[in-house]
């Protein structure tokens, strides 16, 4: 049975009847509006055209309609070319308003001069041509304003809605244009397209005014639009190919519009009369309509969200191809011949405006949405006044030049030149096709970019380049910060080659970045550089710096010396020039030669100043065994000087001590050594991964330092580190999980051969599937949030207790969203995911172009239970999306309750401690198991927790328990323990205090 908590977070009818349509609460209202607007528009046009087809096929024929693109393509041009001057004008929310009367208007001329029979003829002509020109500006006045009304992930909900207006039209125009006909006759048509149209510009003004703050307040002047020309210098890389690859797709879309309704009309001209082709256009238009009707308001927007914007835009011209192919090889002579091009073309005329009218319709808006907002405007209004009217000017121009070299070459058979016609739209379909392919890799890395605008890539930028620009920065006058920045991001990109630049600038730079470059070139010490360190090592006076070029010599010197070692060891060197010389005599030197530099270092290792046993630390980490200087390893890990103490944890790693291993993680535990202890134990290597899986898996230990040695694991980087990571990031949860995550995502992001390779062969065990499935439990364990959301509502569970717990859940889901993130990185492109990510932390547009740029990098099988739960919705529908991971079935609250602490191990601590919280305060009773193994929980505030619920509901239990916590390490649950074991004292004695009464 359904809890009660469950019924009510049902939605409610209306919000039912939007999800039938695919829309989201809060956009109903616009698309309405709009769906209304674009229905008036439409039916006016296509009375328009029904009426213009039948008198201008009467009048001129089918084979002057190339002379009407020509025409129209200049009136189409001059038209968008007043739509792009109005804007510079006037507020976008007028010049809306403005252009629908525009188109409205000239119908009252048209209908005049039909009467005047002189001009009837080129009244015919002008209503042909200017019905051509205004479709393609109804549409683009539509497509602004929705672009300005929705952001990208509503558009494509709203917009298969929207662009159905026309379909609507279709069907009441197509229906009614036959009973029109013989009521009011063909020319009083004219008068009711006109009203209607009026129709829609008010409702447009409405529109417009309710929604004032989504279009801009004030025109776009002169000298603050972007003409094309100036856009074109703003229009770099990608953006520059995606908009020139735009503008070819909506050419080639209309070129075939045009020859397929070109091919079309002639074939109605010959087998139909004036009259019939009225009546058969009616009717053809009505049928179409209807199916376009059902397919945009119950196919289109899903079809458009599950298979993305591209795979749908292929759907056209795949379908053109095949049926232009089926009818040239059916109406061939060998087959039907021409008797089949009739049925043929009807069939491509239907297919070409049932899914032009709905799935590419849909899409088109969307196409806009990646480039930057200050350029849509100007490119729709470039696009739909070029392109648009260049397709049907070009096309004119080549149906004019083919049907002249067909009659040149002596065929005159209308059907040959339709087959000529049908292998140009199967050639063009393919070319389309291909754009569209192009289109889709572009689409996604402006989206990228829109997001990342402002961030530099270096991965992108030419080392070479680079490099010239280190030696500029390091050589100019710039300041000695801006210098130590550069030297950085060198050693940042390129580490190996760091001295190439570094070595022959050292003469020139400051003793501080003498230093930063020479400890650079130490990481690779190559003998190539060892000219001007020797310079350097012989002209500077800076301790540091001597000690710096004196250790990099005689790493990088094949056969030192070791005599030139002998000065250095003398009392009166600074103590760092003195110890990285025993260090070095300690390494490479024979017997005697150890014994002095030992002596040396046992000097400076007791001396009474702090800096001499500083350095005398660091040269015994600098050398490669202590030999009889262990035995003041103890008492100088006592030292009362940090700076000692740290070094010494260094020396313990670089000699290998390991009974002073201890020392080391203890260390870590301190923030004061603990920076100095992470680099012992990552100089340790494998040698240190025993101890630091059993504290990073201990979990009683701090947390702080369970995740520290992890880092170290991470830090130390080898096949057995990877390994220990790749088998704990499955076993683990929370926390530990995402700690594990950000140390891979570290490693995975660092550039070198080797560790790339490391982290490939240990990704190779995990494999696509082993991440997919980590990812599919995060999205499980959502759900059983979610589940627990709902049945522990507001409506069924009040109180303090219930909030904080709900509070905690909502945290969870949260942790658990980022938690996938990071596993997308490993199996999506970073900088994507990265993008996205940021994006959905801002604006409801912002929001949008995240949602966006997933839909289209992400190539997982959860992807739409993902989006899904990104999206803004219920939790009720968030779960409907995960049915198929975690199937919900409603349970009482205090059920619930009790199945969220099943999942203990899964729960954040604080999130567990809420639970016991709730169920002391609701007075439910949890099992035996529960208090039981969270007794034991390794976090204070959890066994207090449970302590106040045993108080309530088993004193007779907590009796027992209370003794054995009463040297609990927690002080507060001691304190509490003690508090609760005197107040059982005091309810023991209490009858026999009150016995004599």
């Amino acid at each position: 049975m359904r809890s009660q908590g469950a019924v009510q977070t049902k939605p409610p009818l209306i919000h039912r009847l939007l999800e039938l349509i695919n829309l989201r609460p809060g956009e109903g209202e616009r698309t309405l509006l709009m769906f209304a607007f674009y229905t008036a528009s439409s039916m006016g046009i296509l009375w328009l055209e029904v009426s213009s087809a039948a008198l201008f096929l009467g009048e001129y024929g089918a084979a002057n309609l190339p002379w009407i693109y020509l025409f129209s393509a200049a009136v189409g041009f001059s038209l968008n070319t007043i739509y792009s001057w109005l804007q510079r004008l006037l507020p976008l929310r007028w010049v809306i308003v403005l252009i629908a009367l525009l188109m409205a208007l000239p119908i009252l001329l048209f209908r005049w001069g039909l009467a005047v029979p002189w001009l009837a003829a080129a009244t015919v002509f002008a209503m042909r041509l200017w019905m051509e020109a205004i479709y393609n500006l109804n549409d683009l006045n539509v497509a602004v304003t929705a672009n300005q009304l929705f952001n990208i992930r509503e558009i494509k909900r709203a917009y298969p809605i929207i662009s159905s207006g026309n379909l609507v039209a279709d069907v009441l125009s197509g229906f009614s244009v036959y009973l029109l006909l013989n009521l009011v006759g063909l020319e009083n048509v004219l008068l009711l397209a006109f009203l209607i149209m009026v129709v829609g510009s008010v409702i447009l003004l409405y529109l417009s005014q309710t929604y004032e703050h989504a279009f801009p307040d004030s025109p776009k002047r002169q000298a603050e639009e972007t003409s094309f020309n100036q856009a074109q210098n703003r229009l770099q890389g990608s953006l520059r190919q995606y908009v020139i690859l735009l503008f070819a797709f909506f050419v080639l879309a209309q070129m075939l519009m045009f020859s397929i309704e070109f091919q079309f009309l002639n074939q109605l001209e010959i087998n139909l009369d004036d009259y019939e082709i009225a009546g058969f256009l009616g009717i053809f238009t009505g049928l179409l309509g209807l199916i376009e009707l059902v397919t945009q308001w119950f196919t289109s927007s899903r079809l458009i969200e599950r298979k993305g914007v591209f795979t749908v835009s292929l759907i056209l011209p795949s379908a053109i191809v095949v049926l232009g192919l089926i009818n040239l090889v059916l109406s061939s002579p060998l087959f039907l011949g021409a008797n089949f091009l009739f049925l043929g073309l009807v069939a491509l005329k239907f297919f070409d405006e049932w899914l032009r009218y709905t799935l590419m319709v849909s899409t088109r808006p969307v196409l806009f949405q990646p480039i930057p907002d200050q350029l849509r405007s100007s490119m729709q209004s470039f696009i739909a006044g070029i392109a648009e009217p260049f397709s049907m000017g070009f096309t004119g121009i080549t149906i004019l030049l083919t049907i002249a070299i067909c009659r040149r070459l002596g065929f005159y058979e209308v059907a040959f030149q339709s087959r000529v016609f049908l292998v140009g739209v199967i050639a063009s379909a393919l070319v389309w096709f291909g754009v569209i392919y192009l289109l889709r890799s572009r689409y996604l890395n402006l989206l990228v970019l829109g997001a990342e605008r402002g961030l530099l890539s270096f991965s992108d930028a030419n080392l070479r380049v680079l490099k010239r620009a280190f030696i500029d920065q390091l050589e100019s006058q710039t300041s000695e910060a801006n210098k130590r920045s550069c030297i950085e991001l060198l050693c940042h990109i390129d580490q190996k080659g760091v001295g190439e630049i570094l070595a022959p600038q050292l003469a020139t730079l400051s003793p501080a970045l003498q230093r930063q470059s020479l400890e650079a070139m130490l990481e690779y010490p190559n003998p190539d550089y060892l000219e001007p360190v020797e310079t350097l090592l012989k002209a500077s006076r800076q301790p540091e710096v001597l000690a710096l070029a004196l250790r990099y010599v005689w790493l990088a010197e094949a056969n030192p010396d070791i005599n030139a070692l002998r000065p250095y060891l003398k009392p009166d060197i600074d103590p760092v020039v003195r110890g990285t010389a025993a260090s070095m005599m300690l390494r490479r030197g024979d017997r005697q030669e150890r014994a002095e530099a030992t002596e040396t270092l046992r000097k400076m290792l007791t001396h009474e100043q702090e800096r001499e046993r500083v350095m005398a630390c660091r040269a015994l980490g600098e050398a490669e065994y202590m030999q009889a200087l262990r035995i003041y390893i103890r008492d100088l890990l006592q030292d009362e000087s940090l700076r000692v103490r740290r070094a010494l944890l260094d020396a313990i790693a670089a000699t290998q001590l390991e009974e002073y291993y201890p020392s080391l993680l203890k260390a870590l535990q301190y923030k004061s050594t603990r920076e100095a202890a992470v680099k012992a134990l990552t100089r340790l290597g494998n040698e240190a991964l025993p101890m630091l899986e059993r504290v990073a898996t201990d979990g009683y230990k701090p947390e702080a330092l369970r995740n520290q040695a992890w880092q170290v694991i991470g830090d130390i980087g080898t096949p057995e580190a990877l390994d220990i990571l790749i088998n704990s990031l499955m076993t683990s949860w929370g926390n530990t999980r995402r700690w594990i995550l950000r140390i891979l995502l570290n490693l995975f992001q660092e550039t070198g051969v080797k560790r790339s390779n490391f982290i490939d062969a240990a990704l190779d065990q995990l494999g696509r599937s082993g991440i997919e499935n980590l990812m599919n439990t995060e999205l499980a364990f959502i759900a059983q949030m979610l589940a627990a959301k709902i049945d522990l509502s507001a409506e069924q569970v009040s109180g303090r207790e219930a909030n904080l717990l709900r509070e905690a859940l909502d945290d969870l889901q949260d942790d658990a969203i980022e938690r996938f993130f990071m596993l997308l990185r490993f199996v999506s492109p970073p900088s994507a995911i990265q993008a996205a990510q940021v994006s959905l932390q801002g604006s409801s547009a912002s929001r949008a172009r995240g949602l966006e740029i997933l839909d289209n990098s992400l190539d997982i099988s959860s992807k739409r239970a993902f989006l899904g739960i990104l999206d803004k919705r219920s939790d009720w529908e968030k779960l409907k999306f995960l049915a198929a991971l975690a199937r919900y079935s409603p349970q009482a609250p205090n059920e619930r309750l009790r199945s969220l602490l099943d999942l203990r191990n899964f729960l954040s601590d604080w999130a567990l401690a809420c639970c016991f919280h709730l169920a002391r305060h609701k007075r439910w009773r949890l099992t035996a198991d529960h208090t039981v193994a969270c007794l034991q929980h390794p976090t204070g505030f959890v066994r207090e927790a449970v302590l106040a619920y045993l108080n309530m509901a088993s004193p007779r239990a907590l009796k027992a328990v209370l003794p054995l916590m009463k040297e609990d390490p927690n002080a507060l649950v001691a304190a509490q323990v003690h508090q609760l074991l005197a107040d059982l004292q005091l309810e023991e004695d209490s009858p026999t205090l009150s016995s004599p009464a």
